[in-house]
């Protein structure tokens, strides 16, 4: 056995469009490779990148996806996040509104300053054991449904490989080509138009059509059926802020779309308890259209119940996100109901349905306080 690194990530450095196109020229030589691998490596650069750029004209792409690039991010729309996580193929790192607080300027200001205020008093009375950081973080997550999607508040450190980045510039010429009616999606353009202006070095001559498909995944173009067996499809309705929680399994699909002729808002337990829904309300419809984190959108979920499972041995916690914790817990009854007592998927599913995972097997490495009252918990 022979290995040898042949490129490699590296801090403070920015591998030029040119010799990204030509690294992809001397992997694809591989598929019809008749000579030593040192051979080809060393070939003259002319010859790879006239291969590399033959492959991207007929649509064999992947040999572009041996390029890496870590782009970070900075104030950012948290719609532009969701956009480009639904896509799968990256690697991540965001800054959290759950653990720090939102630097806003405006209304949306206003009312996270408000609700944050009001949600630590709540929360500290609801549960006087909490130590003060994790109210703190538990007012935040809450308070952070009043954030535009659009607002700039979002930081992240974002690994795609080189056609996948094409492929985002491509899907959004498209986008900008013929958009939707719409306020958010007039917004959604200027995102686009943005990210592309900035992106432009890295085009690549013939790579910005996916031969597959031609748009983004997160927006539905069609309905979707319910099903639940070895494959499952739900549909259910959750806040923007629950969906880029959910967008995180990445062995999942979500699709999202807007509710039909009504605006609805996600109301965290303890604002209902406490009797401020109205209020909470009252704010949030303020705001509708700057299209905060808590309005809710019909989301359609598809998958394996295997990777389904994996979901449920994350988000059945008390360490997770109250709102996601009730979606998944919902899909999962339902799930379980649908499934023949007999079938291997019900004996996969139900021991969960009993409990939250610190009580089915599941060995936290960071027990959270509310440990087995997490389903009962109100944030």
């Amino acid at each position: 056995m022979k290995i040898q690194i042949t490129a490699s990530t590296k801090p403070n450095y920015t591998l030029k469009t040119t010799d990204a196109i030509e690294f992809s020229g001397k992997m694809s030589g591989i598929c019809y490779l008749n000579k030593p691998t040192d051979e080809l490596l060393a070939e003259d650069p002319s010859r790879s990148v006239g291969r590399a750029l033959k492959n991207a004209q007929m649509g064999h792409h992947s040999v572009f996806g041996h390029v890496y690039y870590t782009l970070v991010l900075e104030d950012i729309p948290k719609i532009l996040a969701m956009v480009l996580n639904n896509e799968q193929v990256y690697n991540t790192s965001e800054k959290s509104a759950r653990y720090t607080k939102m630097a806003l300027t405006g209304p949306e200001k206003r009312l996270y300053d408000k609700w944050l205020s009001k949600l630590k008093k709540l929360i500290a009375a609801e549960y006087p054991d909490l130590s003060d950081k994790k109210v703190e973080m538990l007012a935040q997550e809450n308070a952070r449904y009043f954030i535009s999607v659009f607002a700039p508040t979002t930081t992240m450190a974002y690994t795609v490989d080189l056609r996948q980045l094409d492929y985002l510039m491509g899907w959004m010429e498209k986008y900008l080509e013929c958009p939707e009616d719409s306020e958010f999606y007039a917004q959604l353009c200027s995102v686009f138009s943005e990210f592309l202006k900035q992106l432009q070095p890295f085009k690549v001559e013939g790579l910005q059509s996916d031969h597959k498909r031609d748009s983004f995944s997160l927006f539905a173009s069609r309905g979707r059926q319910e099903e639940f067996g070895e494959n499952y499809s739900v549909n259910y309705s959750m806040s923007l802020a629950g969906l880029a929680q959910a967008q995180r399994h990445r062995t999942l699909s979500y699709e999202m779309s807007f509710l039909d002729g009504k605006t609805m808002f996600y109301t965290p337990l303890i604002v209902t308890k406490n009797h401020l829904k109205p209020e909470w309300l009252e704010d949030m419809n303020s705001i509708k259209d700057l299209y905060p984190q808590g309005m809710i959108v019909q989301i359609n979920e598809r998958g394996t119940a295997e990777n389904f499972y994996l979901k449920c041995r994350e988000r059945l916690c008390g360490a997770a996100q109250l709102e996601i914790m009730e979606s998944t817990l919902m899909t999962l009854r339902r799930y379980v109901i649908a499934v023949p007592e007999n079938s291997p998927v019900y004996q996969l599913l139900e021991p969960l349905t009993i409990a939250p995972r610190c009580v089915t097997g599941w060995q936290c490495q960071s027990p959270c306080p509310f440990g087995k009252d997490a389903f009962e918990r109100l944030v």
